[in-house]
């Protein structure tokens, strides 16, 4: 097993008197899918935002390739090379897909933006995740499916050098043609050797395509487990109860926590 590239060791957030994380240990490793899962309010969110620096953490450590590092706002996790794929994706309708995948990072010369350079990167960052269900890079973001969408956008994400891309639930409202091809393309990223999260409440998609997962529970990491020898039934045992017969939180933990 190689060393995780991302670590939280006893990570804490509270905003007031409410401890949203307590003690949280996560792992991000290279060329594998984490699954991190958990119930609405179980603290995904705050995670997310606390390693992309939207957040500021009360306690705990961040490490990037074993040291210590601050993530002080978003443009200190983009610098390292953590990108993030919202459920709102953040395209623009009205502008192509070459202009979205470099909105705010424009390649300029001579004080003018380089479009042929950018479209250039835009079909060569397509074809290294083997995606062929664009026709042009100049399509409108208005006139692309779902899954088109979803593609773009973590397209988008893995342009700039990325090493960890995390993704919250990106086959949300998509048909089963549309889930099949983004799952398919998560799988490639972390062949290619990134460290994907997928953040989903898509038990199927989970089992399928995650190598390990993290359930969280009220803020707590119930248990991380691997794929494969977990079941559905011992993950949602673990998101609902924050234990499943002998893995998990103690009980008094549990007790705690409620």
């Amino acid at each position: 097993m190689s060393d995780p590239i991302l670590e939280l060791r006893k990570l804490n957030k509270s905003f007031g008197p409410v401890h949203v994380l307590h003690d949280v240990d996560f792992s991000v490793y290279p060329g594998e899918v984490t699954a991190l899962v958990g119930d609405n309010g179980a603290g995904k969110s705050t995670l997310v935002k606390c390693i992309a620096g939207i957040n500021s953490i009360d306690s705990g450590e961040i490490l990037w390739e074993g040291k210590p590092v601050t993530l002080a706002d978003p443009r200190a996790a983009a610098a390292l090379g953590i990108e993030f794929v919202y459920q709102d994706l953040a395209l623009a309708d009205n502008l192509d897909i070459t202009q979205n995948m470099f909105l705010g990072r424009e390649i300029s010369r001579f004080g003018f933006m380089n479009d042929g350079k950018m479209e250039a990167k835009a079909r060569e960052a397509l074809a290294s995740l083997s995606v062929r269900t664009v026709s042009s890079v100049r399509q409108l973001v208005s006139s692309l499916s779902g899954g088109q969408r979803q593609t773009v956008a973590i397209a988008k994400a893995v342009l700039w050098n990325s090493r960890v891309v995390f993704l919250d639930e990106p086959t949300a409202a998509l048909g089963v043609a549309q889930t099949r091809q983004v799952l398919d393309l998560v799988r490639r990223l972390a062949d290619q050797g990134l460290g994907v999260v997928l953040i989903s409440h898509n038990m199927n998609d989970v089992m399928e395509v995650a190598d390990r997962v993290a359930a969280l529970y009220l803020g707590r990491i119930a248990a991380e487990v691997f794929t494969k020898e977990s079941s559905t039934t011992q993950i949602v045992e673990l998101i609902t109860a924050g234990r499943s017969g002998d893995v998990g939180l103690a009980p008094a933990t549990v007790n705690e926590s409620i």
